[in-house]
Formats: structure tokens, C-alpha cells, sequence
């Protein structure tokens, strides 16, 4: 799955990890601060421009000279040491080029937000009868807007575009590796579909989930200081009185406990699509067989597979039930946290609708981050299962036994055919 793709998986991930923390805290020990020596200082995020200069800003262009010259060490080192690996251009350039669009879409977020207080200021001189307040005004917001959403646009489809194609070069990778390996492979239960579908499925699921974990930890490393910076609007909290950056804090306990309350109650669904996957493939494979052979696809032997199917739905359907109510629980109060916690602030009219749509759409911004693993576990426990029939193949290529599930279903199956027998 990865090795056909990515040269030597284990140490290029352990390394790509390594220094992509290695830079997060150089730029915020070292080179930051080597920028403001030579001028370029950071502009306070209530002063930031709220249109498309924010990105020739000398802190973000400083930014983007810090994160070509890293990637260009890192992609360049894997590049040499994998002179021979026929993808590399794609597992090593091509992510490298994914990741920084994707931190650019998050600074397109940051821009948006920056918009927001003026707008929502606006909105509310308006709605009280201020003096001075035109219709222009609104329009010149509009227009700024517009700008921004059209360039958002376009960075959007055009990283959909290339990532697709990445990702199919993903697969095309896994799919030329398991057919020169295919003399191993075929005595293995739905030995096609696994090249086939479950290629197919495992290359475009992880696309989504790739993109969404990048874009989850670039949204946190840019809108992380955003929060920072805006927790000193709110300052008092309901039961907790007095708490120094209160929603930053409150982010993080917030992400983590939704995050372990699903990662309990989601705990048997890995196992259980697996399985699933297993008891329709076994069934479909005795259907197939009918078709060319007048003994296979008998009624017992039919009956017996089916009910293992059922068997198995029924077990999903119980588990998938409270892992649900667990989710829906979960998201449905999310929806008022915040609000709860700033309702001493809103109270007090300490600050302004703009102000407080603009920590709106940060906390949301940084909760949503932190809640990568409760917004995509149904997504990561589906992947799970398809990495797991995937790794029997990736056994049978390097010749070493079955996993354990594999030997139990070979050892079912054949007690069907026998008894069917």
C-alpha cells in the first residue's frame, strides 16, 4: 500500500514527522524572530488587511521563503536517496506542493475571517440607526469579499484537480505492484476485488482524509496565535470565573473529549466492517462459482453464508446505533458551546458583533482541528477495514503466515464446503 508509492514508507514518514516539527518550532524559536531583526515584524491581527494583500505581507511572504527552503531540504534529500523509486516525483514533490496549497487555503480562511469584523461591525451600526452608515459601504465589503471567495475558488479546484490525479498515481502504484506479484496473490479469498475495488477505495478514501488531517494541522498552526490573540476579549467564564486564554483552553478540552467519548464508543466498528467485507465477499465468490459449476451455490451452503452476512449486519447495526446517538449527542451541544461559555461577555456588550463573529468562526476554526478524529472516524474506521484486507496480500507477497482473521475465515469457509458437501 504505501512502499509501492512513498521509497522506504517507515523512515520517510518517521522523518517527514520529525522535521515538520523541527520547523514548526524553528519558525516560531528561530526564524520569526530572525525576521523581525531584519524588519519584518507581524502586523497585530486587529490591524491586518482584510483583502488579497494580506498574503504580500512581509511576515507571510518571510513565511513562504521559510517553507520553500525547508521543503526544498527535505524534498531533496528524499529525492536523492530514492534516485531509482519510479514515483518519486509524485510521493515526495507532489505532497510537499499539497501541503503548502492546503496552508494556503487555510490562509484564505484567515483573510475571511479578518473580513468578518468589519463586516459584522457594519452590520450592526446599521441595524441600530447610526449615522453614516451608506449603502457603498456594504458594497466595498462585498467587492472585497468577492475577491476573496474567487480566489478560494480557484486554489480549491485546482488542488482537487492535482490531488485526484495524485491519488490516482497512488493507486496505479499499488495496482502495478500487486499484478507483478499476482502468482502470490490469486489463491487468496477475492484476490480481484482487493486489486480492484479495494485499491479503488483505499486510495480515494485516504484522499480525504489526508487533505483533511494537512488541512487540520496547518489550520492550527496558523489560527492557533489567532486564538490566542482574541482570548483576552473574553476573559470570565461561566463557573469557571477567571481563566488566561480561556479559548484556547477550551478548544482543546472540548476537541479531546469528543474525540475519546467517539474513539469509545467506535472501538468494535473497525473489526466489524472488516468482517462485513469478508462475509459478502465469501458470499458473492460461492454465487460466482455457481454460475460455472451446477455443485456450487447449493441451498445449504447458500443459507449458511447469507445468515452469516445477516449475523454480522445485525451486530453493525447494534454498534453503529450507540456509536450514533454518541456522535449526534456530541455535535448537537457542540453547537452551543461556545456561545454558553461567552454568554458573561456578550452580556457585558465587552465586545462587538464583529468582534464575536470573528471568534465565532476562530474557535470553530481551531475546534474543528482539534475534532480531525470525531468528524472522520466513520471515514478512518471504513479505511481501517480496507487496510486490513489489504495487509493479507502484502503477507502473502513477503510469504509470511495470514493474519488471524484470514486463518479463521479460511477454516469457516472450508467447514461450509464440507458439510455442504
Amino acid at each position: 500500500m504505501f512502499h509501492s508509492f512513498f521509497p522506504q514508507p517507515k523512515p520517510f514518514f518517521i522523518s517527514l514527522i520529525v522535521w515538520t516539527l523541527v520547523s514548526i518550532l524553528g519558525w516560531y524559536f528561530f526564524a520569526a524572530g530572525l525576521g523581525a531583526s531584519f524588519g519584518v515584524v507581524p502586523v497585530p491581527e486587529e490591524q491586518q488587511p482584510i483583502d488579497l494583500s494580506f498574503f504580500l505581507l512581509p511576515e507571510n511572504l518571510w513565511f513562504y521563503g521559510y517553507f520553500f527552503l525547508l521543503t526544498f531540504i527535505f524534498c531533496g534529500f528524499w529525492h536523492l536517496k530514492a534516485l531509482h523509486h519510479p514515483w518519486k516525483l509524485w510521493s515526495i514533490w507532489g505532497s510537499a506542493l499539497i501541503i503548502f496549497v492546503t496552508y494556503f487555503g487555510v490562509q484564505i480562511t484567515v483573510v475571511i475571517n479578518n473580513w468578518r469584523r468589519p463586516f459584522g461591525d457594519l452590520l450592526q451600526n446599521a441595524l441600530a440607526k447610526k449615522p453614516g452608515i451608506t449603502v457603498e459601504n456594504f458594497y466595498d465589503l462585498f467587492l472585497i469579499f468577492a475577491q476573496i471567495a474567487f480566489l478560494a475558488m480557484l486554489v480549491s479546484v485546482l488542488t482537487d484537480f492535482f490531488t485526484s490525479h495524485y491519488i490516482f498515481r497512488w493507486r496505479t502504484a499499488m495496482n502495478n505492484f500487486y499484478m507483478a506479484n499476482w502468482e502470490k496473490l490469486r489463491h487468496i479469498e477475492g484476490a480481484s476485488q482487493r486489486v480492484q475495488e479495494d485499491t479503488m477505495r483505499f486510495s480515494s478514501t485516504l484522499e480525504g482524509l489526508g487533505i483533511n488531517l494537512i488541512n487540520s494541522v496547518m489550520t492550527l498552526v496558523v489560527f492557533l496565535p489567532i486564538m490566542l490573540a482574541l482570548s483576552h476579549y473574553v476573559t470570565t467564564l461561566p463557573v469557571l470565573g477567571e481563566v488566561p486564554n480561556s479559548l484556547f483552553w477550551l478548544a482543546i478540552f472540548w476537541s479531546a473529549f469528543g474525540t475519546v467519548l467517539l474513539a469509545v464508543a467506535g472501538i468494535k466498528l473497525p473489526g466489524l466492517n472488516f468482517k462485513n467485507q469478508r462475509v459478502e465477499a465469501a458470499y458473492r465468490k460461492e454465487l460466482v462459482y455457481g454460475e460455472d459449476h451446477a455443485d456450487r451455490a447449493q441451498p445449504p451452503t447458500v443459507r449458511e453464508l447469507f445468515s452469516r452476512v445477516r449475523a454480522n449486519y445485525f451486530t453493525l447495526y447494534f454498534h453503529y446505533m450507540y456509536f450514533n446517538i454518541a456522535r449526534s449527542f456530541y455535535l448537537q451541544a457542540d453547537n452551543l458551546f461556545v456561545y454558553f461559555f461567552m454568554a458573561p461577555t456578550l452580556v457585558a456588550g465587552a465586545i462587538t458583533y464583529g468582534i464575536f463573529q470573528q471568534i465565532a468562526t476562530a474557535f470553530g476554526q481551531v475546534s474543528n482541528s482539534f475534532q480531525y478524529l470525531v468528524n472522520s472516524w466513520s471515514t478512518i474506521i471504513e479505511l481501517l477495514s480496507i487496510h486490513k484486507r489489504l495487509k493479507t496480500f502484502e503477507a502473502a507477497i513477503d510469504d509470511e503466515p495470514l493474519p488471524d482473521i484470514d486463518q479463521r475465515y479460511l477454516e469457516s469457509e472450508a467447514g461450509v464446503i464440507h458439510a455442504d458437501g
